[in-house]
C-alpha cells in the first residue's frame, strides 16, 4: 500500500508541548485517499533532525512527505511556499545549537519552491472553514532547515517526491500561557491535515487563485 510521510516536533522553546507532534501523532497509521499514514516526530536540532527524516525516506518510500511545526502567534494555518538555504537561529535548539549566517547546505541552491498544489491546498482549507494562507517565509530556524533539506533531497534524488511544510497555531492549552495570542484546536489542525494530505495526493495541476501579500 502507498505511504504518505507526516512530521511533527518535540517541544522546544521551553514549550511543555508542540502542537505539530499533538496532532501527527493521532494520524499515525490511518489512511487517508487509499494510502497509509506514518507519523514521524523530528528532534528541534538542526543537526539531527534531516538525518531523521532521510532515514524514515528511505525506509518507506513515500509518496508524499508532508512536514508540520509550530507558528506561535500565527492565527491560521500556513502553507509554506519557500525555503531558503539558511540557518540563523534566534535561539538555541535543543541540542545546544545555535547557527548564524550557515546555509543549510553548503553549496546548494539559495531557495527551493514547494513542489506542492499550494493554491488547492488553501482553497480545500478555505471550503472546510479553516483559516489558512500561503506563507512565503518559512523562518530560519529548524523549520526551514527541514523544509529546505526535504526540497534539497527531492531535488537531487527522489524528483518524483512530494513535499512541502505547514506551520500551525499554538495549542489553546498553550496559548493562555502567551497573553493575546491566537490558538487552534487540536481537532481542527487534525482536519486541516487530512484536508491538506488529500489535495496534495490528488491534485495534478494546481488552481490559479491569487493569494500573495503586498508586504
Amino acid at each position: 500500500m502507498p505511504c504518505v510521510i507526516i512530521t511533527g516536533f518535540e517541544p522546544f522553546g521551553g514549550e511543555s508541548i508542540n502542537p505539530s507532534w499533538q496532532a501527527v501523532n493521532k494520524l499515525g497509521d490511518d489512511l487517508i485517499a487509499k494510502h497509509r499514514v506514518i507519523a514521524l516526530e523530528l528532534p528541534c536540532e538542526f543537526d539531527r533532525s534531516l538525518d531523521v527524516l532521510y532515514k524514515a525516506i528511505e525506509q518507506h518510500h513515500p509518496v508524499l512527505v508532508l512536514c508540520v511545526g509550530q507558528a506561535g502567534g500565527r492565527s491560521e494555518i500556513s502553507i509554506e511556499r519557500i525555503a531558503i538555504n539558511i540557518d540563523d537561529a534566534r535561539i538555541a535548539d535543543n541540542a545546544n545549537t545555535q547557527p548564524i549566517d550557515k546555509p543549510v547546505i553548503e553549496d546548494a541552491p539559495a531557495a527551493y519552491f514547494t513542489n506542492f498544489p499550494i493554491k488547492r491546498m488553501l482553497v480545500d482549507l478555505q471550503k472546510s472553514h479553516i483559516p489558512a494562507a500561503i506563507s512565503n517565509s518559512a523562518g530560519t530556524y529548524v523549520c526551514n532547515h527541514v523544509m529546505y533539506g526535504l526540497l534539497h533531497y527531492i531535488a537531487e534524488y527522489e524528483p518524483q517526491l512530494k513535499g512541502g511544510f505547514i506551520h500551525i497555531p499554538y495549542l489553546p492549552s498553550q496559548a493562555v500561557h502567551h497573553h493575546g495570542a491566537p490558538s487552534m484546536s487540536e481537532d481542527t489542525v487534525i482536519n486541516a491535515l487530512k484536508v491538506l494530505i488529500t489535495a496534495a495526493l490528488s491534485t495534478k495541476k494546481d488552481v490559479k487563485v491569487a493569494a500573495g501579500t503586498t508586504h
